[in-house]
């Protein structure tokens, strides 16, 4: 086969493979390079290699790899480039002189004690053909570094870009990447030189590039930028302009001694941050670096890991300990300077997990190392390990150090629309993905609302896909959300009745697991209900299935799920009761939006059981009926039919109302426990728009504001008429 025809087949296995095992890993709430990263290793001598000794030297036969390494060493100068060009000098604002105390002590703790591991490992890993200077220094700069781009990216996926521990941990990773990135130019420049004092021409040539970078080339690419202002457009003239400067730049740092990724991370990082211009940049080349070259790199390096050197116990205590050297390292040297700075214990102990993310940047410098034969294959295989585990332990320690309910307390600025008033009785969150249903489901949680005490919360989640898209840093998804919010502030302004719009406030999140975010935030915000609009998963006929059905099964409140079929005003309702407490809810949420409206009448259709139990939550409804006010009662009309064949007699009735309300029971074919493995007729064949109520909470909770209000009037008139 030609090489070229089997190099492209190679790309296209790598590809695939890294896609599949990125989904996996999201699907397991840990970032897409650990899938890629895994994918890569998969594809090596660790797996393949090892089942199928034959067919992989035929898939990735020696003559091959050249192709490979071309391919992933032009993705990494282009990659570089995207991370300085994400290095805004707006994360080094504020807490500076504590980010630069606790990132450097961050660095010189496990560099200082990955020098002191070298001397352990040196005569057990390396041999006399590489300096123990250029040795430690590598092992020292591995064990020191911080992922700057995955932990702008959890940072943003745990909303975390508003509190002083995200603004914090940025301006710390900054300033580390710059440091780790010097350190590491340095063991280059020591590894060529096989000397420190043979270094120091490359040490002075490259200091004075940066110097003339950030003069002379600032002032070219401002020229570039002010160019872009005035066409508004990054044509494809202005982007090979900038395409050849980072080309350009790769081959100079190349020339002076360090490395080709210097060059292109120096030039994005001396790119003017014009919002529009940084944007478009971004967009246009991060798509083919991240989904066509970067996965060639994870390839590559998985091709070089070799799992099955580890064959020894000794081996794998010795890389067990060379993971808890960068574990605890960059653990204890953060957390003790952010002490030391002032930073409580809990955000001290998050900052710490927070710059133990390796990630991708891990793996640059192993390449980097294993390519001038600083790392062996051995070590190479122990550090790789180490990056995978220190990036998978991060999202969990932080969410377990750092829970969500801390974010809120810690937010630096929160928005007027998320603060929440004390004198609210009743709230509803109304999470608004789809743009057909949006309008509907404020309105309708409008009408429960119903009055100035209560407080409606519209709750617009983004879905980042992807890890290292430019919209996912910190600065563009605190921009994205805000547009959410200007969106939802638009819907606003067109609901009904206009006095009520001042209780409606909207939120904005981001989050890869739109239930569990709900969830989450109806407890934080106290919700009474959650209510959702219909949807139908793509890949299945249950309509409360997908995300809907995961937010009915772990929603600690009250939810609702509405199937709105175009009815524009409810003024009349139907509650179908069957004595179970999700029908009582639906009749809970049907009593408040019959206070709420004069004109709005009430068919309450019960199915009652022979052997209902007084002390069952249907007794607590009753009563709370006879609590209504007299004009209240009068609207209600409840009809009592045998429990034959209710769902024909609903749906019968639904003809003639404009909303029919129902609980998750089986009575309605609607199986709270086994979601999806359920008839939903009532929502295929109700004529009305629906609402399928799931009771969680009491269900008094939902009234109990308005009775209050009920009772403080009545005795407010009882005064008023004896002091007549």
């Amino acid at each position: 086969m030609h090489t070229i025809v089997l190099v492209l087949i190679q790309v296209l296995i790598v590809i695939g493979l890294s896609r599949v095992m990125g989904l996996a890993c999201r699907s397991i709430k840990q970032p897409l390079v650990i899938g890629e990263i895994i994918a890569g290793i998969m594809l090596g001598p660790s797996l393949l290699g090892s089942i199928a000794p034959e067919f992989s030297s035929v898939l990735f036969p020696a003559e091959t790899l050249p192709y490979l390494n071309l391919l992933s060493q032009i993705g990494l100068i282009f990659f570089m480039f995207l991370i300085g060009l994400e290095l805004n000098p707006g994360y080094l604002k504020g807490n500076l002189n504590v980010a630069i105390l606790t990132s450097h002590v961050s660095i010189l703790v496990p560099f200082s004690l990955g020098s002191i591991l070298a001397l352990l490992l040196y005569p057990l890993v390396s041999n006399n053909a590489v300096s123990f200077t250029a040795f430690a220094l590598f092992l020292g700069a591995a064990l020191s570094i911080t992922a700057f781009p995955v932990l702008a990216r959890i940072i943003t996926e745990n909303n975390l870009q508003r509190t002083k521990l995200g603004t914090l941990a940025l301006t710390c990773a900054a300033v580390d990447d710059v440091t780790a990135w010097c350190l590491l130019a340095l063991a280059i420049a020591v590894t060529r030189t096989n000397s420190i004092t043979g270094a120091f021409p490359t040490i002075i040539e490259s200091i004075l590039y940066i110097v003339f970078m950030m003069t002379v080339g600032r002032w070219f690419l401002q020229k570039l930028a002010l160019h872009y202002q005035r066409s508004n457009r990054l044509n494809q003239f202005l982007l090979a302009v900038i395409y050849i400067a980072v080309v350009v730049s790769s081959l100079i740092t190349e020339a002076i001694g360090i490395h080709l990724i210097f060059g292109a991370f120096l030039l994005g990082a001396a790119m003017p941050k014009h919002p529009g211009l940084v944007r478009e940049l971004a967009e246009k080349t991060e798509d083919f670096v991240l989904i066509f070259l970067l996965p060639v790199f994870f390839a590559y390096s998985g091709l070089k890991t070799q799992i099955g050197l580890l064959n020894k116990p000794e081996l794998w205590l010795l890389c067990a300990l060379v993971v808890f050297v960068a574990i605890a390292g960059k653990y204890v040297g953060t957390y003790v300077a952010a002490r030391v700075s002032g930073i409580g214990n809990r955000e001290a102990s998050a900052l710490g997990w927070l710059m133990n993310t390796r990630g991708l940047t891990e793996l640059i410098v192993l390449n980097i190392g294993l390519s001038f034969g600083v790392i062996s294959p051995l070590l190479f295989t122990m550090l790789v390990i180490m990056a995978l585990v220190t990036t998978i332990m991060t999202s969990p320690l932080l969410e377990w150090t750092y829970p969500k309910e801390a974010i809120r307390e810690d937010t630096i600025a929160p928005r007027a629309t998320e603060t929440i008033p004390e004198t609210v009785n009743y709230r509803v969150l109304v999470p608004v993905a789809n743009p057909n249903s949006r309008e509907g489901l404020l309105n309708l949680a409008l009408a429960v609302a119903g009055n100035l005490d209560s407080i409606v919360y519209p709750l617009r989640i983004i879905e980042l896909e992807e890890d290292y898209l430019f919209e996912s840093t910190p600065q563009e998804a605190e921009r994205l959300l805000e547009r959410q919010e200007n969106y939802l502030y638009k819907i606003i302004d067109t609901l009904e009745p206009a006095r009520l719009r001042s209780i409606v406030r909207p939120l904005a999140r981001i989050s890869n697991d739109v239930p569990k975010a709900t969830t989450e935030l109806a407890a934080t915000y106290h919700a009474n209900l959650v209510l959702v609009g219909w949807h139908r998963p793509a890949f299945s006929d249950n309509r409360l299935g997908g995300r809907v059905g995961k937010i009915l099964n772990s929603s600690p409140v009250d939810v609702a799920v509405f199937v709105n079929k175009g009815i524009d005003r409810i003024s009349s309702l139907l509650v179908a009761h069957a004595e179970n407490i999700h029908d009582d809810l639906a009749l809970s949420i049907a009593l408040r939006l019959l206070m709420n409206d004069p004109d709005r009448t009430l068919t309450l259709l019960r199915f009652p059981h022979e052997d209902l139990d007084e002390h069952e939550i249907g007794f607590e409804v009753k009563n709370l009926l006879n609590l209504l006010p007299p004009e209240v009662q009068e609207r209600v009309n409840t009809v009592y039919l045998e429990n034959d064949r209710p769902i024909d007699r609903v749906i019968e009735a639904s003809k003639t109302v404009d909303l029919t309300i129902a609980g998750t029971s089986r009575t309605w074919g609607i199986e709270r426990q086994t979601l999806g493995s359920y008839t939903d007729k009532l929502a295929q064949d109700c004529h009305s728009s629906l609402l399928i109520t799931r009771r969680y909470s009491p269900v008094s909770s939902h009234l109990q504001s308005l009775i209050d209000l009920r009772e403080t009037s009545v005795s407010r008139d009882n005064y008023e008429s004896l002091q007549a």
